[in-house]
């Protein structure tokens, strides 16, 4: 695993030292925003220790916990004065198992709808959740193309994906619309499943953050000829994939974390600090797709959204 140092220091808080855990890795765009929105907020802050637990790409969970065990090694080295985690499994292979009420703080960002698996708040854990705009969704569909009687989830065979699947299920059954949902391992079941959900009235493509063998014009090259049915999504790296969106910014994790970690250098106790769930989203609209399929957005949604490139 790779650890990256950045130092920011200012005469105020020179001896401040703060360590941050990604769940994922560098390249992969959640977490990349995340990590910027981060560093913009702490700079001048502390010195920053990033540690990256790659756990997307992970073969199995023996290296999960094996990375989770490294980043323990990490922080009881460094004894940080805060540390900042982000998405799911730092919380489930890290904090929980080893930091629950210890004396390090740590802020969270980026876990998917709860954490009453985790069972926070902890006495020294506190963060923001991060929550999709389901139901504005689902209305928004409804808008563009009629009453949604049938869906089709489509994702990655990973634990996020798993939670966010049950959510949608869940949304569903309360619009009465009857979902579909495939969590698959390969871009060919990907491109299969996507075939086979062209009779629903909606696809919902959740992530494909490991899903294996992605190419991104190989995949767009197999789907082009079978798009008919509108698709949407949460995620804006699934943009080039999808006609319409309701994306997460995944900067806006990073920055909350960011401040609540300067008020925990502060003197702040992180029990002193509820834990939120995000408030921003993006709605953005891939033009090509939407021609291709010949579907046309109601001009309420023109005029909001931002145009993909």
């Amino acid at each position: 695993m790779l650890v990256v140092v950045f130092l920011f220091a200012t005469a105020t808080v020179e001896a401040a030292r703060c360590v941050y855990i990604s769940s994922y890795h560098q390249g992969y765009e959640w977490s990349d925003g995340v990590e910027r929105g981060l560093l913009r907020t702490l700079d001048g802050h502390c010195e920053i220790t990033t540690f990256n637990m790659d756990s997307k790409r992970a073969k199995n969970e023996a290296s999960i916990k094996q990375a989770a065990l490294d980043a323990k090694k990490l922080i009881d080295e460094l004894q940080p004065d805060v540390v900042i985690a982000s998405d799911d499994n730092a919380s489930k292979y890290l904090i929980v198992p080893y930091y629950k009420d210890a004396e390090i703080p740590f802020v969270f960002c980026g876990i998917n709808w709860t954490v009453e698996q985790y069972g926070y708040p902890f006495s020294n854990v506190t963060g923001m959740i991060e929550v999709a705009a389901i139901e504005p969704m689902f209305d928004k569909a409804a808008a563009i193309s009629g009453k949604i009687k049938q869906a089709y989830y489509i994702g990655a065979d990973t634990l996020t994906e798993s939670k966010n699947l049950n959510r949608f299920e869940a949304a569903a059954r309360k619009n009465n619309i009857k979902l579909t949902g495939r969590l698959v391992r390969n871009s060919n079941g990907w491109i299969n499943v996507y075939k086979e959900a062209q009779q629903a009235d909606l696809i919902i493509l959740g992530s494909n953050a490991g899903t294996l063998n992605w190419d991104s014009e190989q995949v767009l090259e197999a789907i082009r000829p079978h798009t008919g049915t509108l698709t949407a999504t949460n995620h804006g790296w699934m943009m080039p994939y999808a006609m319409f969106g309701m994306t997460k910014v995944p900067e806006e994790q990073g920055e909350w974390a960011g401040k609540v970690a300067v008020e925990i250098l502060k003197g702040t106790k992180p029990s002193d600090i509820p834990i939120i769930p995000n408030r921003n989203f993006n709605i953005i609209v891939n033009n090509t797709l939407l021609d291709y399929a010949q579907i046309k957005l109601p001009e309420f949604i023109k005029l909001k959204a931002q145009p993909f490139y």
